[in-house]
């Protein structure tokens, strides 16, 4: 399979688990005209999908373009390799865990994936088909995957509204672990120290104004999922388990002592890195266009998109343009104005002449 570039527009997808997640998928690609074919375990949610319009059809489609494995994280390789198998097209997942997964699933149509959104909500009930807009959507290739396989998983996320950031699969398991793994723990064990005071609980649950209700939201969602989770990404949360253990018996040393001043360090520290978490893409940026020649082999387009995530620059649209040398192709990429001569760097550094144009230019 050469270098191409890779429409997603109207074709057909296969949902694997169409739960929270892939019920939203099928919601999200239906209103963008494509032919949505899901399956389940539980017959009851395949058919209250099919109701919900999540899905056209209940059923298996092997010659389906694009794959979603959304089923609980131990299912997903064995469905995976089923989909490579029986069919030519290409295969995601959406587990929380990337590198066991992407370890037994090594395949050239074949690349990771774990969309950060959600909801307290659980099941089909809870799908919307704007789950993902504005969220992150991590993507894992693996050193055989093409870069169609990448392009055309790229493009279908874009198509959900979300933002592909793209990482090595241990490294997308250690960070996940600080974001979402160590809260949703650490916000259940906020619940259960709350739960344990019975004698006050009724008047404990009056005083839970907003900022516990905040913190603690995300102990509503499904425990099940988290039975798998812990166990896949072991290491990396009991690793930031001992970091935020740390952290707290530091700000507990800070309050016995009464250090005013180190505990508005401590503070301020927080509050400003928590004002400065990206709240999506700004109305106004100006873009520009990088155009970076490269060989026709596996990886090229994953190793620059994980250069991007690197050097902290958004990759806000991605195509591959054939080049009549036959062996090489050209990556286009649209991404912050400001921000073109910092990746042009890096692509150099590492081996990658690039040229770039200001939109509107």
């Amino acid at each position: 399979m050469g270098l191409g570039a890779v429409a997603a527009d109207g074709g057909s997808v296969q949902i694997h688990g169409i739960g929270l997640i892939g019920g939203s998928i099928g919601l999200g690609l239906r209103a963008a005209g494509w032919w949505v074919t899901g399956s389940d375990i539980d017959e009851l949610r395949a058919r209250q999908a099919l109701r919900l319009g999540a899905v056209n059809e209940i059923g298996h489609n092997p010659h389906a373009d694009v794959t979603f494995v959304a089923t609980p994280a131990t299912a997903i390789p064995g469905l995976a390799r089923e989909a490579l198998e029986s069919g030519d097209g290409v295969v995601t997942d959406v587990g929380s865990v990337k590198g066991p997964i992407c370890a037994t699933v090594e395949h050239p149509r074949f690349v990771g994936g774990h969309p950060m959104a959600g909801s307290e909500q659980m099941g089909i009930a809870g799908a919307r088909p704007d789950m993902f807009g504005g969220a992150v959507w991590v993507l894992t290739p693996g050193a055989t995957t093409l870069d169609e396989t990448y392009a055309a998983v790229r493009a279908v996320v874009a198509e959900l509204g979300a933002e592909a950031v793209t990482m090595p699969p241990e490294l997308h398991d250690t960070l996940v672990s600080v974001v979402s793994h160590v809260p949703h723990l650490t916000a259940a064990t906020l619940m259960r120290l709350a739960d344990e005071r019975t004698a006050e609980r009724s008047v404990l649950q009056r005083l839970a104004a907003g900022g516990f209700r905040d913190m603690t939201r995300v102990a509503a969602g499904s425990s099940d999922i988290w039975l798998d989770i812990c166990d896949s990404n072991r290491l990396a949360i009991c690793a930031s388990l001992e970091r935020l253990i740390d952290a707290l018996g530091e700000m507990r040393d800070v309050v016995e002592r009464g250090d005013r001043e180190a505990l508005h360090t401590l503070l301020e520290r927080a509050r400003v890195a928590r004002v400065n978490l990206p709240s999506g893409i700004p109305a106004d940026v100006e873009l520009a266009v990088l155009r970076v020649p490269v060989k026709d082999r596996p990886g090229e387009v994953a190793r620059i998109a994980t250069l991007a995530t690197e050097v902290d620059v958004n990759i806000y649209d991605l195509e591959i343009a054939h080049s009549t040398e036959g062996d090489r192709g050209v990556l286009i990429m649209v991404v912050a104005a400001e921000l073109a001569e910092r990746l042009q760097t890096a692509l150099a550094a590492d081996g990658y002449p690039s040229s770039v144009r200001h939109l509107g230019i």
